[in-house]
């Protein structure tokens, strides 16, 4: 099994090494010189038919030729937006810390804010370990925990923005992956029998993420880690609370 998946990801890399090479010798189209006015319909066009490259094409001319022009805002918040669709992750969070670091009075940094946490949160899920079918709640969470900095900055500064639910589901879902983050961290040192060490990260749970679903698995191990430091009255405590909240439990059987 382990060398067909090194066959795979090493042709998957050959496939993206011919196609870049391809690529690379062919010329990047020209857009035509027009007037900034026509340039910016242009760009529309390819936005709303979710031509997201053409889009970012005409964009990025649009900047270059006019960067000081009337839409020059606009066209930066596009870019970010097509860089976005396009998964184009750096290009994104590049040019929304920018426009944030220039423009620290702007009136959409709701929507910049909430571009960048929905950026990161893109940028977290990575292509190699959806191929291959890896536990992404193992995987280092500083992109989620940027995002849900991201997300809770709207809901704090912005709770009228039209972007504030959205923002509000987002971190319901982060919280989530958090949890079983520290849930797997968890069950790291349970398996290496540091049942403190396992108790400790499982109260990070109970603590910070209470209302994820992550919270029972937690008490689960607590109780087994308890059980083997012979600790009754923990232990006691830790199962009152699972029966409370998780009466169907297996260790209540």
């Amino acid at each position: 099994m382990k060398k067909i998946l090194r066959l795979i990801s090493t042709s998957v890399l050959i496939v993206l090494f011919i196609s870049s090479c391809s690529s690379s010798k062919t010329e990047k189209p020209q857009v035509e010189d027009k007037a900034p006015s026509l340039l910016y319909q242009d760009a529309q066009t390819q936005l709303q038919t979710a031509n997201y490259e053409k889009a970012s094409e005409i964009l990025e001319a649009l900047d270059s030729r006019y960067p000081f022009g009337p839409y020059s805002d606009q066209v930066q918040l596009d870019l970010i937006y097509t860089y976005y669709k396009r998964d184009e992750s750096a290009l994104a969070l590049a040019n929304i810390d920018r426009f944030i670091r220039l423009n620290p009075t702007h009136p959409d940094l709701d929507y910049l804010y909430y571009m960048r946490g929905l950026t990161e949160i893109g940028a977290d899920q990575q292509f190699f370990q959806s191929l291959f079918n890896i536990d992404r709640f193992e995987r280092d969470p500083s992109l989620a925990l940027q995002a849900f900095k991201d997300f809770s900055y709207v809901i704090t500064f912005y709770p009228k923005s039209q972007y504030a639910l959205d923002a509000h589901k987002r971190l319901v879902s982060i919280k989530s992956r958090l949890a079983r983050y520290e849930l797997s961290i968890a069950q790291w040192y349970f398996k290496r029998e540091a049942y403190i060490a396992s108790i400790n990260r499982a109260k990070i749970i109970l603590n910070n993420y209470p209302d994820s679903s992550a919270v029972e698995d937690a008490l689960t191990l607590m109780i087994t880690c308890y059980d083997k430091l012979d600790l009754i009255v923990p232990k006691e405590n830790a199962l009152a609370i699972l029966k409370m909240n998780y009466p169907k439990n297996r260790l209540l059987k």
